[in-house]
C-alpha cells in the first residue's frame, strides 16, 4: 500500500509537468515573451518586443532588406484623364533607383477614379504577368521584362509581352469594382522588381543594386524584395496629390500575398493588408505541419526566402516563430486573410489559426481583434480588425474575394 501511495504521489507531481511540457511543444511561440523570457506588460514594452520580432523574422526567414534609397526619382510618362471611357485617370510612372552607378527601374500603373472627390484611398499590389495583363486598356505600356506562360497566365510563348498579353489576367483584378467603390488601383510587375525564376534569382531588378546583401546568411530574399518594391511604390504615392497616402491598403495573391503581408509588417505606412491565399510563408501556420512546408519552399523556391530559413527544413512543427508573428508586426492595423476550400497547400484552417493566434496582440493594442467564432462556413466572412473568409474553389482571386476586400476596406479606410 505504501508503494502504491508513493507511486501515486510521484504521478501527481511528475505527470502535470510532462503534460505541461507536451502542451508547450504544441503551443505557438508567444509574441508577448521577450527573448530574455520576460513578459510584455505595457504598450511601450510592446514596441521593444515588436523590434525583437521584426529582427527574428528578418534574420530567420525573409532576409535583410536595404534602407529607403537616397537616389530615387519618379518619371510620370503617361497621363490620361479620360481613361476607361472617362471613369478613371490613368497614370504610368517609372520608379528609377540608383546605387553606386547602377540603376534599376520598374513601372507603376495607376488608375484613379474620376467620379469621387480627391484625394482618394488606394489599393496597391504586385501582379504576376505584367501591368498590361490586368486590363485590356491599350494605353498600358507593355512590359519589356520576361513574362510567364502557364495555364493560369496564358501569354506569349517566347517570354515577351505582346498585344496578346493584354487583359489576360483581368479576372483577378476587379478594376471597375475598385474604381466604383472610390479607390485608386496601383500595380507593379514582379519580374520588373525581382526575378521569380530561380535560375535568374538575384540577377535582375532591385537585387542588382545590393549584391553585398546576398553574401549574408540572412540574404535579401525575393519575397522581401517584392515587399521592398511595394514600399517604393508607397514612396511615390506620398507625392501624388490625388491619392491619400495615409489610406493605402497593400494587396497580394499567392506568393505575392506573402510579399503583401511582409510589406505591411515592415512598413507601417500601409494602412491595411489584404492577403489572398498566401499560404506557407504568408498567412498559414507552419507549426500545424499541414500543406506546403519549409522543405518545399527552400527546395522549389530557394530564392523566395533567406538561406537562413533552410536550417528549419523538416522542423516546421518546432519553429521558434510562426506567421502570427507577422500579423503581430502589422497590428493594430487591419489585415484580411482570404482562403479557398480546395487550396489545400495553403491550408485554410492554418490561415484561420494564424488569425486567431494574432488576436491577443490586436486586443492588447486596443482593437476588436478577431471574433471568437468557430471555423466559418463557405462564403461567410468573419470580420473584426482581422478579417477572414473561405470560399468554394481553388487557388485564384475571384470577385467574391474582392467584394470582401472592398467591404473590409470600406470599414477601415473610407472617411
Amino acid at each position: 500500500m505504501r508503494v502504491s501511495v508513493l507511486a501515486l504521489a510521484v504521478c501527481l507531481i511528475v505527470l502535470p509537468k510532462i503534460l505541461s511540457a507536451q502542451e508547450g511543444n504544441r503551443a505557438l511561440p508567444d509574441p508577448f515573451t521577450f527573448n530574455s523570457g520576460q513578459k510584455v506588460k505595457s504598450v511601450r514594452e510592446w514596441e521593444r518586443r515588436r523590434k525583437e520580432i521584426l529582427e527574428i523574422m528578418t534574420h530567420e526567414m525573409y532576409g535583410k532588406a536595404p534602407e529607403r534609397p537616397k537616389n530615387m526619382r519618379f518619371e510620370v510618362f503617361d497621363l490620361d484623364k479620360d481613361a476607361l471611357g472617362g471613369k478613371a485617370t490613368r497614370k504610368q510612372v517609372t520608379v528609377h533607383i540608383t546605387e553606386k552607378g547602377k540603376e534599376a527601374q520598374f513601372d507603376l500603373l495607376i488608375y484613379i477614379p474620376n467620379q469621387v472627390k480627391h484625394p482618394v484611398p488606394a489599393i496597391i499590389g504586385i501582379n504576376f504577368i505584367g501591368n498590361q495583363a490586368i486590363h485590356a486598356d491599350p494605353g498600358i505600356k507593355l512590359t519589356t521584362a520576361w513574362v510567364e506562360k502557364s495555364g493560369m497566365f496564358p501569354c506569349s510563348a517566347d517570354g515577351k509581352a505582346g498585344d496578346a498579353c493584354r487583359g489576360v489576367n483581368a479576372s483577378q483584378w476587379a478594376v471597375d469594382s475598385i474604381l466604383v467603390r472610390g479607390y485608386a488601383l496601383v500595380t507593379l510587375y514582379r519580374e520588373e522588381t525581382a526575378s521569380d525564376r530561380k535560375e535568374f534569382a538575384f540577377q535582375t531588378g532591385v537585387h542588382t543594386l545590393y549584391p553585398e546583401l546576398q553574401q549574408r546568411e540572412d540574404n535579401f530574399g525575393t519575397v522581401a524584395a517584392w515587399a521592398w518594391a511595394l514600399s517604393r511604390g508607397m514612396d511615390y504615392l506620398e507625392t501624388d496629390r490625388n491619392i491619400d497616402a495615409k489610406r493605402v491598403a497593400v494587396f497580394g495573391f499567392s506568393r505575392l500575398g506573402k510579399a503583401a503581408l511582409w510589406a505591411g509588417a515592415t512598413d507601417r505606412r500601409f494602412a491595411a493588408v489584404l492577403s489572398n491565399e498566401s499560404g506557407a510563408g504568408g498567412g498559414k501556420q507552419f507549426r500545424r505541419g499541414i500543406g506546403e512546408d519549409i522543405n518545399r519552399l527552400c527546395t522549389v523556391f530557394p530564392h523566395w526566402y533567406a538561406r537562413s530559413l533552410g536550417k528549419y527544413k523538416g522542423k516546421d512543427t518546432e519553429l521558434p516563430f510562426d506567421q502570427h508573428f507577422v500579423l503581430s508586426l502589422i497590428a493594430p492595423r487591419p489585415v484580411y486573410l482570404a482562403t479557398a476550400e480546395d487550396d489545400k497547400n495553403a491550408d485554410p484552417q492554418g490561415e484561420f489559426a494564424t488569425a486567431r493566434a494574432a488576436d491577443a496582440v490586436y486586443r492588447f493594442l486596443g482593437t476588436s481583434g478577431f471574433p471568437d467564432v468557430p471555423f466559418p462556413a463557405l462564403n461567410q466572412p468573419v470580420s473584426g480588425q482581422i478579417g477572414f473568409h473561405i470560399r468554394p474553389g481553388g487557388h485564384d482571386v475571384k470577385m467574391f474575394d474582392w467584394i470582401q476586400f472592398l467591404n473590409f476596406s470600406d470599414l477601415h479606410l473610407q472617411k
